[in-house]
């Protein structure tokens, strides 16, 4: 991006809007940083999911003649 700069700044704006860009800013690093956050953790498995995945590990030890632990 580019950013263009003037010579001497003019800036009008009031408080009510200073305050709703700051706000703004606030709510979009909290969004990024969550973001950040879900991307980089694991997805949770439910219990269904779990207890499935452990009985068909189970059946498939048991097929070869290992009993599981």
């Amino acid at each position: 991006m580019t950013a263009l700069t003037a010579p001497t700044a003019v800036v009008r704006t009031t408080g009510f809007e200073r305050m709703l860009l700051t706000t703004a800013t606030g709510l979009d690093r909290f969004v990024a940083s969550r973001l950040e956050r879900r991307a980089a953790s694991r997805r949770p498995v439910d219990a269904q999911t779990a207890a499935g995945e452990t009985r068909s590990d189970a059946l498939a030890m048991g097929s070869i003649g290992m009993l599981p632990r």
